[in-house]
């Protein structure tokens, strides 16, 4: 009796491992399209190549601004962009209204936009999907707690919410970059835990338990991996967010100082002189659309490319 069950235990985990290797010879086929698909898909180029060009300015800032950004000119204030009739090369974008360089404060502002977003959509991911993976894959009262929390902390207006915290936490940069994390975290949470659910029910999952896998281990090898698509798309589209909500807080003063060159106190500076000079406005506005727009591109072209879903709905798999 005992050798007969046995027999039938080490048959089902047989079966769950021949089935796990079938899924994985599937996979494989399904990972190379994916990359084709990234490499070919006409928004992932886009955005990439605009998000290339961005880091690139950013990084670069020291050596192509033409003016150091908090250099002022009193004797060239409020010029307008060298194209203008009334412009000068030496100010390509025109000048503020203490005649410091438009085009330097844009570039400079490109690293306050980045340094942002790059920490705050990286925390967000690492805390959300932390506590997607608990909930997705144990179920139960810690999936009901987790769940409950996030409905709760989504049900505040996330501009609202970033304020209240700034005024417990106190401005700055770094304290900007936590409210983000505090916010934004939630994104990932909702949508990691649902696929997650569906993936702890993958025969290769239950073979992985079979084998010998701790809990521990079969999140970190097994479902873990099959997330990596969804998180590099949501880490896209949350780099967008946080570069919004960067330049909102910049815009109110509880951001970088007032000193520092950023895009939102950049429309901060120039929205009083609007109506004499629009260029102040509209060059930080574009740039940061421009910016919101490279990882909205990237973001969405991923999930066009990488999502199972789209893909066999096309016939690509």
């Amino acid at each position: 009796m005992r050798s007969r069950a046995g027999h039938q235990r080490r048959g089902g985990r047989h079966l769950s491992r021949g089935q796990s290797e079938a899924e994985v010879c599937h996979v494989r086929p399904q990972t190379r399209v994916a990359l084709h698909r990234c490499i070919t898909t006409p928004r992932v180029v886009a955005g990439l190549m605009l998000v290339a060009a961005i880091v690139t300015v950013a990084v670069l800032a020291h050596w192509i601004a033409p003016h150091d950004p908090q250099e002022q000119d009193l004797l060239n204030i409020l010029l307008p962009p060298s194209w203008s009739a009334a412009g000068v090369p030496d100010y390509p974008f025109g000048t503020d209204s203490l005649g410091r360089c438009v085009l330097s404060r844009v570039l400079f502002g490109a690293r306050v936009a980045l340094y942002v977003a790059c920490l705050a959509a990286t925390g967000a991911m690492l805390l959300g999907t932390l506590l997607a993976l608990v909930a997705g894959y144990f179920g139960g009262w810690v999936d009901w707690i987790i769940s409950r929390i996030v409905d709760i902390w989504m049900a505040f207006p996330p501009v609202i919410l970033a304020l209240i915290l700034l005024v417990g936490l106190g401005t700055g940069v770094n304290k900007v970059i936590l409210a983000i994390v505090l916010i934004d975290w939630t994104r990932f949470c909702r949508v990691i835990r649902s696929d997650v659910m569906v993936i702890r029910r993958k025969d290769y999952v239950a073979a992985a338990r079979l084998a010998g896998f701790s809990h521990g281990q079969t999140i970190l090898k097994e479902v873990l991996p099959a997330v990596v698509p969804l998180l590099i798309t949501l880490f896209s589209l949350e780099m967008g967010i946080a570069v919004i909500v960067e330049a909102i807080m910049s815009f109110v003063g509880m951001s970088v100082e007032p000193n520092v060159a950023a895009w939102g106190v950049m429309i901060a500076d120039a929205r009083q002189f609007m109506n004499q000079s629009p260029w102040g406005v509209i060059i930080p506005v574009f740039a940061i659309f421009i910016t919101v727009l490279a990882f909205n591109l990237t973001g969405d072209g991923l999930r066009r490319a990488l999502d199972p879903r789209l893909m066999t709905s096309r016939g690509d798999v």
